[in-house]
């Protein structure tokens, strides 16, 4: 059986590469899959990756997900700072997700520290880069659907 990992991805991560390089870095979101789908594969595992601008549309992944991946890695950019509706949509399919930011948003502007996600994610990867995805998915590689352990 195929394990998925359904990597989601929020409002502004299509400008990487171009957008305040000196915060998020050089490399693309195409980049960044690419090093995921390599990753994924050494580790026995598939990726979905996606990007949208929408915030309900990262929900109704969220709710894909709980139904068509083991786990997922979220990246909801600004999203993690205000939106309910995500916290609510991880909470309700009770899917193992690890919260992922290129930068460090503690060591950013103060609306930054505080994450929607944060209360119901496995755990949280900031402030290493695109790395920071990698990371994410040897975490997850060890674990089984264990859904409910939390």
């Amino acid at each position: 059986m195929t394990r998925t990992v359904f990597i989601l991805n929020g409002p502004n991560l299509n400008l990487l590469g171009r957008r305040e390089p000196a915060t998020y870095g050089a490399e693309t979101l195409d980049d960044i899959a690419g090093r995921c789908r390599r990753r994924a594969d050494a580790l026995g595992l598939e990726v979905d990756f996606r990007q949208t601008n929408a915030e309900g549309t990262l929900v109704d992944w969220i709710h894909e997900a709980g139904d068509k991946a083991f786990a997922a890695i979220l990246n909801a950019g600004a999203y993690t700072h205000t939106s309910v509706a995500i916290h609510d949509a991880i909470r309700a399919v009770a899917l193992p997700v690890i919260e992922v930011h290129l930068s460090n948003i503690h060591n950013r502007e103060s609306f930054r520290h505080v994450s929607y996600i944060a209360p119901v994610a496995r755990g949280i990867i900031c402030g290493l880069g695109p790395v920071g995805y990698e990371l994410a998915l040897e975490a997850l590689a060890g674990q089984q659907d264990n859904r409910a352990t939390d």
